[in-house]
């Protein structure tokens, strides 16, 4: 009588167990970030965002005999570009589109998280303008060193604003994790970028972080 009973109740254990993993997975799936999601727009945009640092980086660190530079630029480009892939992975695991015909930062705007400082025509914080690109190719010598330092200073700036956005709007650890970590290493970046512009008798640009 005792194995029977055993059975069945091994039986209904292992039925539980199915049934609590097969809702584990339609939750889980009901719970992948929509294209509308901060989430999403986070992704998109950071992945933008990382692009420019990336390829900042690889225009100083092509010109200067500066260490201290090169190294910085290539702690930023293995960085960011490893980041940068996590970013399209995620939109490729949530089954989106990696472009979007979505304002840049619509996604802050649109779950209460406010633009900060989004310059007309929905451009990220930070971001360099084409002309402060061309003055980067352009530079030489110091002068590149300081343009590029103060330019990275001021995107870096951009970054954390938006990880801090996310921050607030995301409820996903990974994405938060993320976040956070771009929050610290960016500052402690900036730390370092600013002391190199010091030592060059230069300053960093007006911050834009409040």
């Amino acid at each position: 009588m005792e194995k029977p009973a055993k059975r069945s109740l091994l039986i209904a254990l292992a039925v539980l167990v199915v049934a609590a993993a097969a809702v584990f997975v339609v939750l889980g799936r009901s719970g992948t970030p929509g294209d509308a999601s901060a989430d999403a727009g986070f992704a998109r945009d950071m992945a933008t965002h990382h692009a420019q640092a990336i390829d900042m980086s690889f225009t100083i660190r092509d010109k200067t005999s500066s260490k201290d530079v090169r190294n910085l630029a290539y702690d930023i480009i293995t960085t960011q570009a490893t980041q940068r892939g996590m970013f399209l992975g995620w939109l490729q695991e949530w089954g989106l589109d990696q472009a979007t015909d979505r304002p840049a930062m619509a996604w802050m705007a649109a779950h209460g998280g406010g633009h900060g400082p989004v310059a007309a025509g929905g451009s990220m914080p930070g971001m360099a303008s084409p002309q402060d690109l061309t003055r980067l190719k352009d530079a030489q010598g110091t002068a590149a060193e300081v343009l590029f330092l103060q330019l990275m200073i001021r995107h870096h700036e951009g970054g954390v604003q938006m990880a801090q956005g996310l921050v607030k709007l995301s409820n996903r650890d990974e994405v938060v994790s993320m976040a956070q970590k771009i929050i610290n290493g960016q500052t402690g970046e900036i730390k370092l970028m600013t002391d190199m512009l010091h030592q060059r008798g230069a300053q960093p640009l007006p911050s834009i972080l409040k």
